[in-house]
């Protein structure tokens, strides 16, 4: 049988901020509704309903002296560390992010010089045909990288590719807008290595969307809900939840269902579906709704581990710090077997929608 080269992970790691915010850390926060008028509903109140609905009880955000570059670094020593991979053999190092380096204290990005080439000073790496660059796709940012470095491996271009999402969504977020408490900070890392193999193994196929015409203002800039017409307003991010909602609740199960197909892979062959951790309701409905469309009534114990009600949405960070913690051993009751089928899916700002399936080596 004819030997092709596929994209296998050969490494992971992750780094998980010590700073933990409770739901109850936002009890005295001052909230505003999107029209500027202060939220009259007590913010117990508020926080309840709020995990009822999204799963958050707490969420991580970085220390005071580090910004989204230094969190990719740790995360991708982790991963270099683990794997017993050297740094000088890597091709490429790409960094998902979508805010760069904000400093604690401001909103502003700083992305020059680009975070892949601050992570690679920081690993010490002179290689220059090692090429660093960065991925600003949304959430989907970490997955749609391990896409780009697929082609780069399977064209023969590169032998080895790290992948990171890094990401403080903290510094960016309006600290009046309840939504501020979905988001939190993080990183996680990937290395994919070219294999050759008779049978499929690592990436079998992905499959991405945009749909920018009629959706490219659900997660965007704006100023904050509470005016203050005697200063400059900065701008934060801001989300339309309902519409998000709906639209990943419509097109990420069709494109899951779309990979599926294209890798010809029966649904019922999954053993894990590691989805970005966005709202825990949304995903649990989202995963629902994929299984109806196989008119699977059940889903599996176990399909779909998640750590959102205790990490937040760190968005590129997401997905691959639940892998990291998945192949470490440190979720309880979780585990990747060789041989086992997974798919990976993210959605966010775009918006943007991406999955892959992949068989574990």
């Amino acid at each position: 049988m004819h030997q092709q080269i596929y994209s296998v992970i050969t490494g992971t790691g992750s780094y998980i901020p010590k700073k933990r915010v409770k739901n109850s850390d936002f009890l005295q926060h001052e909230f505003y509704d999107k029209t500027g008028e202060p939220v009259t509903r007590e913010n117990a109140q508020t926080i309840e309903k709020f995990e009822a609905i999204t799963t958050i009880a707490e969420r991580r955000h970085a220390a005071k002296n580090m910004v989204a570059s230094d969190l990719a670094f740790h995360a991708a020593k982790d991963a270099l560390d683990s794997s017993g991979i050297d740094g000088e053999t890597l091709d490429y190092i790409i960094v998902a992010h979508n805010f760069g380096d904000v400093k604690h204290g401001s909103n502003r990005v700083d992305i020059v010089p680009s975070l892949a080439a601050r992570v690679k000073y920081r690993l010490k790496i002179k290689n220059p045909d090692c090429v660093a660059y960065d991925l600003p796709f949304g959430c989907p940012g970490w997955l749609q990288a391990m896409i780009q470095a697929d082609y780069f491996i399977k064209s023969g271009d590169a032998k080895k590719v790290l992948i990171i999402g890094s990401e403080t969504l903290s510094r960016v977020c309006d600290p009046h807008d309840r939504d501020s408490m979905i988001y939190a900070d993080g990183a996680g890392a990937t290395i994919l290595e070219g294999r050759t193999s008779e049978t499929p193994i690592g990436i079998l196929a992905h499959k991405t969307r945009s749909d920018t015409f009629t959706h490219s203002q659900m997660l965007k800039m704006d100023t904050s809900y509470k005016k203050d017409s005697d200063a400059p307003q900065d701008i934060y991010l801001k989300m339309n939840g309902r519409k998000l909602y709906h639209y990943a609740l419509t097109t990420v199960p069709t494109a899951i269902q779309s990979c599926l197909e294209k890798s010809k892979t029966e649904l019922c062959d999954v053993k894990k579906l590691l989805i970005h951790q966005a709202n825990g309701k949304m995903d649990d409905a989202i995963i629902e709704r994929l299984y109806a469309l196989y008119d699977i009534p059940e889903l599996p114990e176990g399909i779909m581990p998640m750590t959102i009600d205790w990490l937040g949405n760190s968005s590129v960070a997401t997905v691959p710090t639940l892998l990291d913690l998945i192949r470490k051993g440190k979720m309880e009751g979780q585990k990747i077997n060789p041989g086992d089928t997974i798919i990976f899916a993210s959605v966010g700002a775009g918006m943007n929608i991406n999955a892959v399936v992949y068989k574990a080596e």
